[in-house]
């Protein structure tokens, strides 16, 4: 079931109460409008009319892959929900962890927030608008032809991810991790890590390992794993 609200502050902080209050697995809540949305880090999460705005809920349960992963779920099931709206599926690809591009500019974004039992996965997709990110690219399906109504799309999302959400419980992160993959920016793409640290990290995307964490080969030929933290996709040349 879709709950459908004109506004709210934030579809995840409203789902996460409703998690508070038990409600099950496969919940979704989409509002055409947040007033305190959030990506990663905080960032504030424009919301101009039109775009997607919509969380889910997943119940864990003993013998599911590590919780982190579910980003990649999510990943899919957006890129699987867009791509029926595209007639060229090369231009469109997940970026590790928690971006959907299209030619290279951000399409969606995820941000996965835990409470106890429940993890709140969060998907903003630009579907009629492309708001403004500063040294960032961004992108529309409406700039390349009509795009799908919020509520039809969501609805699209809700199968997608209930389909995807049970091939990582039942064929295991194996196949969730190759099926990403498949839908991933080419190896070799460049990528910038900004670590703990505060410095940023310069390398190419090689793959993910076992786990689902980000391997980088380096300029010195050594590769850096990444299991968490900002990544972002440079410019080539």
């Amino acid at each position: 079931m879709i709950e459908h609200l004109a506004e709210t502050d934030s579809t995840n902080r409203l789902l996460a109460d409703r998690a508070a209050e038990g409600v099950p697995e496969g919940s979704w809540v989409r509002a055409d409008r947040q007033t305190g949305g959030k990506g990663r880090q905080g960032r504030r999460w424009e919301s101009p009319p039109g775009n997607l705005y919509a969380s889910t809920l997943v119940r864990l349960r003993d013998g599911d892959p590590p919780a982190p992963t579910l980003a990649l779920v999510a990943g899919i099931a957006m890129w699987e929900a867009v791509a029926l709206s595209l007639p060229d599926h090369e231009s469109l690809r997940i970026k590790w962890p928690n971006d959907l591009l299209l030619d290279r500019a951000k399409l969606a974004g995820i941000l996965l927030e835990r409470h106890n039992d429940a993890v709140i996965v969060g998907i903003g997709g630009n579907l009629m608008q492309a708001p403004a990110i500063e040294g960032r690219a961004t992108a529309a399906l409406a700039d390349l032809g009509p795009a799908p109504e919020a509520t039809t799309f969501c609805e699209t999302l809700a199968d997608t991810f209930a389909r995807e959400l049970a091939t990582w419980r039942d064929a295991g992160l194996a196949e969730t991790r190759r099926r990403w993959l498949a839908r991933a920016l080419a190896p070799g793409s460049p990528l910038g890590y900004h670590g703990e640290d505060g410095r940023r990290h310069d390398g190419l995307f090689e793959t993910l390992d076992e786990s689902g964490a980000l391997v980088l080969r380096l300029a010195d030929g050594s590769r850096m794993t990444v299991t968490a933290g900002d990544v972002d996709l440079l410019t080539e040349g």
